[in-house]
């Protein structure tokens, strides 16, 4: 289904394009919400074209901990009432920031990226666990909380983790009860991720 004739035909239907690709959006929806923007070009559409454009040019992986960061390093980096001497490993960004909602953890962190994956070539250097074992011994981190998916890849990765970590003297504890067998960590509820940082285990 294409536009109407007129100018600009082609960019709008190269919005809708990049729009579907979004999580969440189809080809309909990204329709829907590019006629959206551009029927209120001047309230929507311009602000939000600045800031995306802004965060385009200032975001940037912290190089400390794989958290999105606005310059240097992370907020959560930088803050030495964090230094705690214990680190959260995370999946990816979305399950750091619904750690933080929860607002029970007040360490640090440590973003992997993904999973291990023999199939999708994903192996421990490129998820950065050899730059965490070294955080560990460079901070004397006394605990590292794997926050890491029930799911199977998440499972291994977790395990794998616990192993590497085994010469560096440091705790190494996962979320307990709360967290459901297959479920993902940016899911659940404020309450849940609270409980099962309470209740972690060790591995």
């Amino acid at each position: 289904m294409s536009l109407g004739a007129g100018g600009g035909r082609d960019e709008i239907e190269a919005l809708i394009a990049l729009m579907a690709r979004l999580p969440g959006l189809g080809p309909r929806s990204a329709r829907r919400a590019v006629l959206h923007l551009l029927r209120r070009r001047e309230g929507q559409m311009a602000p939000l074209a600045a800031a995306l454009a802004r965060v385009a040019e200032t975001a940037r992986d912290c190089p400390v901990c794989g958290n999105i960061a606005v310059g240097g390093t992370c907020e959560i980096c930088e803050n030495p009432a964090r230094a705690t001497g214990e680190i959260c490993v995370v999946e990816d960004v979305a399950d750091l920031w619904a750690m933080e909602r929860g607002g029970a953890f007040k360490g640090r962190y440590h973003v992997l990226g993904g999973t291990l994956s023999a199939l999708d070539a994903v192996g421990p250097e490129e998820l950065g666990i050899p730059r965490l074992v070294e955080r560990v011994q460079a901070e004397h981190v006394t605990e590292v909380i794997l926050a890491l998916n029930a799911t199977v890849e998440g499972q291994t990765t977790a395990h794998y983790i616990a192993e590497a970590l085994e010469r560096t003297g440091a705790s190494v504890t996962s979320l307990a009860q709360g967290v459901p067998i297959g479920g993902e960590l940016d899911y659940l509820d404020d309450g849940t991720i609270s409980a099962a940082l309470r209740a972690r285990r060790a591995l």
